[in-house]
């Protein structure tokens, strides 16, 4: 860092943490205890809030219920301490094992009612500051990130063993030379942004484009000519994906796309234009319904069903059990979403090719989904 940059953020510091003052702050009397009982006292939450909080905390309903309570709770105490502590307030937690709210405080004999207290060094507003400071350095990539951590009254810096260097030593010291609260914890993995698979959005293989299908375990489906197996593919965004891990074309037009762990598979299809469809399920559409495509050349289109199992015989070879539409569809829409039903809820297929325009109107086929998640023994993501 040079000496401008350390004058900067020196000067950041002061005026982040400034000066604590003493306080006049009551004495709020003794801790309450967390809420207990089975639950039927307490306030009613979604079942799908309920369950998501049993199986990840491994709780029963009646647990579950209190947990919620008494973290709502816990939440309205820390939050009226911290006004009324000011500066002397050091941040608040709740114990895992007892399920008891706690309060630091920089000033010994201070009390809040509904929480035990804990006298520590450093209030949240210095912590805050501190962290603010390094909010200003530029770090190297070995330094995955940094914290307020009120527990330990710290600000954590984490740093990845694997590739630390000169340079993140480098910002760790400036980092520690500026606030004695700063500590380093050592980390085997680099977070990633994760992103989302949806229907209808467009894929891009090398030079081609093409549109994902529907979200599966693990993955996507689309279009068999889009990609042959072992083919890397990026998302809309333009970051790697994944690989094609299965591809039929001609005879079929299908292919499973096995993505990695930055991609994270949803129950969606592009509306382009309009919310999210949710896919429920994958009933197939009659002869004569109605049924609307979504790919990342046209967008959101709609037509009928024409007829099924129709083989066509495109210059590459001829492909079988197509299902004819009269939605347009163009270039780079191959391998996107079809879907029909109440709410256009039920998957049908990935577009396959056609003929004709959507400024002019044509003709337009799409693969079946139910043979592809046969072939590959996948599961339909749905919401």
């Amino acid at each position: 860092m040079n000496r401008t940059s350390a004058a900067r953020v020196t000067g950041a510091l002061i005026l982040a943490t400034g000066v604590v003052t003493a306080l006049s702050v009551p004495a709020f009397g003794a801790p309450a205890a967390p809420v207990t009982g089975s639950g039927s006292d307490t306030e009613s939450y979604p079942a799908e809030l309920l369950q998501a909080v049993q199986r990840d905390l491994g709780l029963n309903a009646d647990q579950a219920r209190v947990r919620l309570a008494n973290d709502a709770q816990s939440g309205q105490v820390a939050e009226s301490a911290k006004a009324s502590l000011g500066d002397a307030f050091g941040g608040a937690w709740i114990d895992q094992a007892s399920g008891r709210l706690t309060v630091a405080v920089t000033r010994p004999g201070l009390s809040v009612t509904g929480a035990d207290t804990k006298v520590v060094t450093n209030s949240l507003s210095q912590l805050t500051g501190t962290k603010s400071v390094l909010d200003l350095m530029n770090a190297p990539s070995a330094i995955t990130s940094w914290r307020v951590d009120e527990q330990s009254n710290s600000v954590v810096v984490e740093v990845n063993k694997n590739v630390r260097d000169a340079a993140a030593d480098q910002w760790i010291a400036t980092a520690k030379s500026i606030s004695g609260s700063v500590r380093v914890a050592e980390v085997t993995e680099s977070p990633t942004p994760l992103y989302d698979l949806r229907g209808g959005d467009a894929i891009y293989m090398g030079g081609g484009r093409c549109s994902l299908g529907f979200s599966v375990s693990g993955g996507y489906v689309t279009a068999g000519h889009c990609g042959r197996t072992g083919t890397a593919v990026s998302g809309y965004n333009r970051v790697a994906q994944g690989t094609f891990a299965g591809s039929v074309f001609p005879g079929n037009d299908y292919a499973h796309v096995r993505t990695n762990a930055n991609w994270t598979p949803r129950p969606w299809v592009n509306r382009y234009g309009g919310a999210n469809v949710i896919v429920r399920g994958n009933t197939e559409a009659a002869v004569g319904a109605q049924i609307c495509r979504s790919g990342s050349t046209t967008g959101w289109r709609c037509g009928t069903v024409q007829a099924k199992n129709q083989t066509v015989n495109y210059p590459q070879g001829s492909v079988r059990g197509l299902t004819r539409t009269n939605a347009c569809a163009e270039g780079g829409d191959s391998g996107g979403s079809w879907v029909a039903g109440s709410g256009f809820g039920q998957a049908q297929g990935v577009t396959s090719g056609g003929s004709g325009n959507c400024r002019t109107g044509g003709t337009t086929f799409f693969q079946p989904l139910n043979p592809i998640l046969s072939r590959y023994g996948l599961t339909l993501t749905r919401g």
